[in-house]
């Protein structure tokens, strides 16, 4: 199969009946087809572009006006012993964690751009940086779907520590490389004038956020066309049958082949029937795994970068299989009997209505707070490289 497809002309085939069956999907269902687009325009606008655009400045920011350098002179005694990347991609780290997918990415492809990690540093970061953001695992996972915040707090916990798990791992990527041993300390700090620093954020940030919309409304059309046409329900039964030995029906592999393909919907399906262990230990795995529709948003950042992108899909497989499994380990130790109060049932309500200013304001304050937040570390980095230069002057005379 794999001679067969690789191919020329078996590819040029496959290719265009995969397009002409997307154009009679079109004429046959143009309604649906609509619907879809205008239900992945609504969650960009509602959801993507009020959560990213911010974050994406921020990014920008950190890196461009040095704070994650000076980040990196705080924590290099830290990121090189335990994933064995230089002290500013901490600012990946954190930004991953915080921002969500794919803010983590971003950040580490701009370290790389600005000098501050190396091409294996960065295959390493992309590896295990690109992170659900806490607001989506608590508010949206947590409230929305599962109706318990103890649920969100399981699978945020699982999620970070999977992701630690992966870096831990990835260490030992590319370990002999000369370019691993050149680089043993924090590279010169680079800092750029805060006006041209802010306008190319912008204008980086708007481009980045554009690209992301584009895709979550393609990948909202397509799910949308594989159930139309029963492509996806087909396939379902196929992998239920195949994965009968391990408890999977045809309900559990449709759920899992939407998860894979988009994180959001994914998650959505899991509302539905099953035990409580089984939609959890899905659940973290895709949230870990991202779906496909996260890692073409990734691709279009990476573009000609030149970093290895199997690093990636590898770390975020890895991710989403440890996620899992720690989850299920949880959840056996300290079983969770779910109940839907009144509460949490607004709870939902309200997340359901949240509207765009507000989404803005709340990823807006949450933006500036981490700023803040590597402002100081900065602030402490700077303090901590004076006394040291302090010391060495001491020590000299």
């Amino acid at each position: 199969m794999g001679r067969l497809l690789s191919k020329e002309s078996v590819r040029e085939i496959c290719v265009g009946t995969a397009l002409l069956c997307c154009a009679l999907a079109l004429v046959c269902w143009p309604r649906e087809i609509g619907a879809a687009v205008q239900s992945g325009l609504e969650l960009c606008y509602n959801v993507i572009l009020p959560s990213l655009f911010p974050f994406f400045i921020l990014t920008s920011l950190v890196i461009s006006l040095g704070l994650a350098g000076y980040l990196g002179r705080l924590l290099e005694p830290v990121m090189r012993p335990l994933f064995h990347v230089s002290g500013p991609c901490a600012a990946a780290l954190a930004l991953g964690f915080v921002g969500g997918y794919p803010v983590g990415a971003r950040a580490a492809l701009t370290l790389y751009e600005n000098g501050q990690c190396t091409k294996t540093e960065a295959e390493r970061l992309l590896a295990f940086c690109n992170n659900s953001g806490p607001a989506f695992i608590l508010g949206v996972v947590g409230a929305g779907i599962f109706a318990d915040s103890r649920v969100g707090l399981l699978l945020c916990l699982t999620h970070a520590a999977a992701s630690v798990c992966v870096g831990l791992i990835f260490r030992f990527y590319r370990w002999g490389d000369r370019e691993n041993r050149k680089q043993r300390s924090c590279p010169p700090i680079r800092a750029q004038r805060f006006a041209a620093a802010f306008t190319e954020a912008v204008k980086g940030a708007l481009s980045s956020t554009l690209n992301i919309c584009a895709f979550v409304v393609c990948f909202t059309v397509i799910l949308r066309m594989g159930f139309l046409s029963g492509i996806l329900p087909a396939l379902a039964g196929l992998l239920g049958r195949l994965l009968a030995p391990l408890g999977f029906s045809r309900l559990w592999a449709e759920r899992l082949l939407t998860g894979i393909l988009e994180v959001s919907s994914g998650v959505w399906s899991l509302t539905g029937d099953g035990s409580l262990g089984g939609r959890l230990s899905m659940a973290a795995f895709m949230l870990g795994w991202a779906g496909i529709s996260v890692h073409c948003q990734v691709l279009s950042f990476l573009g000609e970068s030149g970093l290895n992108v199997r690093t990636y899909v590898g770390g975020k497989l890895l991710h989403g299989l440890i996620s899992a499994a720690l989850t299920a380990l949880v959840f056996r130790l300290f079983p969770l009997e779910a109940t839907v109060s009144s509460y949490l049932t607004r709870q939902v309500a309200g997340i359901a209505g949240t509207d765009f200013y507000t989404a803005l304001t709340v990823s807006t304050a949450a933006a500036w707070v981490v700023f803040l937040l590597f402002f100081l570390a900065a602030a402490l980095g700077i303090e901590k490289g004076r006394r040291n230069a302090g010391k060495r002057r001491s020590g000299v005379l």
